[in-house]
């Protein structure tokens, strides 16, 4: 104390506000309202929401809010959107989430069985879809459905009616991302408002964002809520660009006709570009200006350089899962490595990442990474038991096995569990097998994750056929196709007389994968 001051009074209860969705819109209205925000994709099947000002936005997300209350959609209700990325769902995310129910944005390739498990699963009374899926998805039972679009929007929107007031609570849900794991059926992950709060602005903060940013949606929406973006981007101001289908050569183009600064996508999505820019005219966009975050799985280090050298973009590379909202580590060039050659950098970069700030990482005896961190889920939706175990010791088990540096930096080098992850997408490699058993010819199958080029790894399935019965690749491959997401069938079937089991009986992937990753430092790709 200073000699001769008075003691100052002590404060009954310190002042903490709590995190909230609504907080990252409410800046950007306040602070960037007239600024243009959202950009949307101007070939929707619906009239696309062009050219929205911040002002507009946070217009559109009370609107849907107090179209909500007219619904008589409660607080915590959760309502699920199937839509490819769209300016109505980047609005969603405020609209649903900020003023208390739980959106659940769903993977829009999933077939109408999958989507079906969701909606019932996570007991939304409101289902949002997307036109070009409206016939597809027509059977999914649910309480009301919408289908985005003109005609939607006067269902969805109620201009000039306040919304019913929601004080945030940042433990509570915002939205449920489900995510295949490694059981048959897809587990529900809530995230918070504190997780998406935390996720965001550290995610913000390690990439450099800021108001003079222009980002495009490369990465569909509904994974992990964008990885953040939307959130973050919004809170700092940047414009976002909204792209509904991947392809390199319309990301080049509107990256030039937009003054595009930044983006996140898998290494599928990369591979595209860079295809793209190989047989583009003049000189590539963005040069010099372009930062693109990657993440699903590590590209090889020839990948990695060739964005330096080729499209002179800055590679910057995450880990993280659905259930850490998802930021754990992030891998971004650092002063001390400006001088050494591409080839060396990449080989640096390929690594996952050092710890974001926040987050505290370690392995276990068994050579699993774990996490600590406020971005890990509060639980699996209406899984007590899954989420205690992923929870055990305090720590997030990641499922993934490898190792840290004495520099902090996490590599990943093989994937404990059996769940394949093929351009960024998790696909749970006994849901796939589960569709080729039930195949007549099929006795014996097993889905492994194979390298690919493309799409850092893809699925092969090894199949003993029953005795006497004959099927062929493409019969097997269409098949499965038939009762799972396209993108979760094989790409190549491979006709074995016996798999390696245990003496219990037990499938050893393990041994079945081994030849296909033999040479390579890392069993993921």
């Amino acid at each position: 104390m200073i000699r001769g001051a008075a003691a100052a009074p002590t404060m009954e209860r310190s002042m903490q506000v709590p995190f909230g969705v609504r907080d990252f819109i409410d800046r950007a209205e306040l602070v960037y309202g007239e600024r243009t925000g959202i950009v949307d994709e101007p070939d929707q099947p619906a009239a696309p929401l062009t050219g929205l000002t911040y002002a507009r936005v946070a217009e559109l997300a009370r609107a849907q809010a107090a179209g909500l209350d007219a619904m008589g959609v409660g607080v915590g209700e959760r309502v699920a959107i199937v839509s490819h990325n769209s300016a109505r769902l980047l609005t969603s995310f405020f609209g649903v989430s900020g003023y208390g129910r739980v959106l659940v944005p769903i993977n829009f390739r999933l077939s109408v069985d999958e989507v079906t498990y969701i909606v019932e699963h996570s007991g939304a009374s409101l289902l949002l879809v997307d036109p070009e899926l409206e016939e597809s998805l027509k059977s999914v039972p649910c309480a009301r459905t919408i289908v985005l679009g003109d005609h939607g929007d006067e269902e969805m929107y109620r201009f000039g009616v306040e919304p019913q007031a929601w004080e945030p609570d940042e433990n509570a849900t915002a939205t449920i991302n489900y995510t295949s794991g490694t059981t048959a059926r897809p587990k529900g992950v809530e995230i918070t408002h504190r997780n998406i709060w935390v996720n965001a602005t550290t995610f913000a903060l390690h990439t450099g964002v800021s108001d003079r940013d222009v980002y495009l949606h490369t990465l569909p929406m509904f994974h992990a809520n964008g990885w953040g973006m939307p959130f973050g981007m919004t809170g700092m101001g940047g414009k976002h660009i909204v792209l509904r289908k991947v392809d390199g050569a319309e990301i080049l183009r509107r990256v030039d006709e937009h003054g595009v600064t930044m983006m996140c996508a898998a290494p599928a999505v990369v591979s595209s570009v860079l295809a793209a820019a190989a047989d583009w005219d003049g000189e590539i966009p963005g040069r010099g200006r372009v930062r693109i975050v990657v993440a699903g799985a590590p590209p090889p280090s020839r990948t990695i350089a060739e964005i330096e050298t080729q499209l002179g973009w800055e590679f910057i590379q995450i880990y993280g899962l659905t259930e850490t909202s998802p930021l754990l580590t992030i891998n971004r060039n650092r002063a001390e490595w400006d001088d050494l050659e591409p080839e060396e950098r990449a080989a640096k970069l390929g690594r996952a990442g050092a710890p974001a700030i926040g987050v505290t990482m370690k392995v276990d005896n068994e050579g699993e990474v774990l996490a600590r961190s406020n971005v890990v889920l509060k639980s699996y939706w209406e899984q007590p038991e899954e989420t205690a175990d992923k929870l055990k010791g305090g720590f997030f088990h990641t499922g993934d096995g490898g190792t840290i540096g004495d520099d902090g930096y996490v590599t990943i080098s093989d994937r404990r569990k059996d769940v394949i992850i093929t351009g960024g997408e998790n696909v749970s490699s006994i849901e796939v097998e589960d569709a080729l058993f039930s195949h007549p010819a099929v006795a014996e199958v097993a889905v492994i994750g194979v390298p690919s080029d493309k799409w850092g790894e893809t699925i092969k399935a090894l199949v003993v056929l029953a005795p006497g019965a004959s099927a062929d690749e493409a019969e097997l491959i269409e098949h499965c196709k038939s009762r799972v997401a396209r993108y979760k069938a094989p790409t190549s079937v491979e006709f074995r007389d016996e798999l390696a089991r245990t003496a219990t009986g037990k499938l050893q992937k393990f041994k079945l994968r081994a030849e296909y990753w033999e040479g390579r430092d890392r069993q993921v790709n």
